[in-house]
């Protein structure tokens, strides 16, 4: 135990986790720090750009496996069992009602690209290998969690619309895209793909993501301050709750899996994720009637600084400490 939170503790003073705190703190501070708009929207694009491209040179090095179908079949599966879990979860500690509780629980099935992106820095940093696959399974846990959603919401009787419109935007999801498509790049490309970029997708990467999140630690904090009155304790404790009980599932079939300290440690991450990307987009056409001053502040405002500052760093303990990494 004391390795495990000597690990942690010091993933927690690296610049990553660091620069999210201090917008954090400055949001409800009240001070008037702010990211301009078109700045963080670069900065997105890049971070996804590098992290598929990198994932898909490493998939273009060891080749398409069993391990890699057998992980995204996972992936698949944890993304829509995790909502029904979560859909119990908030019916027994929250007041929700149905469909605000099912739009809540397709957040939490799906992933945050972010926070997966902050993990695969994290075992950067430590000098952790994974599994380059993972990308690609990030990408196959985007949307089943939605789909589960909608069925819970149409045993309830409401119309629940799984129309076109919204499997387009389920599908061409602006980060699932740029995410699989650098992802695709990479692969076509292989190490002589990464040999011409590497100076831009490499060297740059942990200082971009430091701006990052310090911008999404001013969106997180703005969103805390913006929900008083909206959510009960019972939710803000679901917030903290659930992303433990998604790493421990997540950790169960990385452990059967035979995953890697690191691999393991990103599925656990993503499985104790929230979206707060491609969700909200698809839950604003399919369940308009849902409140996304819930959704959103509990993925963004509660969930995600629980991983960043504390949930990450955990995980990783513990995926090292049960695979003797």
């Amino acid at each position: 135990m004391d390795g495990i939170l000597a690990l942690a503790g010091q993933n927690l003073l690296s610049p990553i986790i660091l620069s999210f705190t201090l917008g954090l703190i400055a949001a409800l501070a009240r001070s008037d720090l702010s990211v301009p708009e078109a700045a963080a929207k670069a900065m997105s694009i890049y971070l996804l750009f590098s992290i598929g491209f990198k994932g898909g040179v490493s998939v273009s090095e060891h080749g398409v496996d069993a391990g890699l179908i057998a992980t995204m079949v996972a992936g698949v599966l944890l993304s829509a069992a995790i909502p029904f879990v979560a859909f119990g979860l908030l019916r027994v500690m929250t007041g929700l009602s149905r469909v605000d509780a099912a739009a809540v629980a397709a957040h939490y099935g799906s992933i945050s690209i972010v926070t997966f992106v902050a993990g695969n820095s994290v075992l950067t940093t430590q000098g952790i290998g994974f599994e380059g696959y993972m990308v690609a399974v990030a990408a196959a846990m985007e949307a089943p969690a939605i789909l589960s959603a909608l069925w819970l919401v149409s045993r309830g009787g409401n119309g629940a619309r799984m129309d076109a419109h919204l499997w387009r935007e389920i599908m061409l999801n602006a980060s699932i895209v740029l995410l699989i498509g650098a992802f695709v790049i990479g692969w076509i490309t292989g190490p002589r793909g990464m040999a011409e970029i590497q100076a831009f997708i490499v060297t740059p990467f942990k200082g971009v993501l430091c701006l990052f999140l310090l911008d999404m630690g001013l969106v997180a904090g703005r969103g805390l301050r913006g929900s008083r009155g909206v959510l009960t304790a019972g939710a803000l404790g679901f917030g903290v709750v659930m992303p433990v009980i998604g790493a421990l599932l997540g950790m169960i079939a990385g452990l059967a899996l035979g995953l890697s300290p690191g691999g393991l440690m990103l599925l656990m991450t993503m499985a104790a994720s929230a979206s707060y990307i491609a969700v909200p987009a698809a839950m604003r056409v399919a369940l308009p009637e849902a409140n996304p001053a819930v959704y959103l502040t509990l993925a963004l405002g509660v969930t995600f600084p629980f991983n960043l500052t504390l949930g990450i760093p955990l995980y990783l303990a513990i995926a090292t400490t049960l695979t003797g990494g």
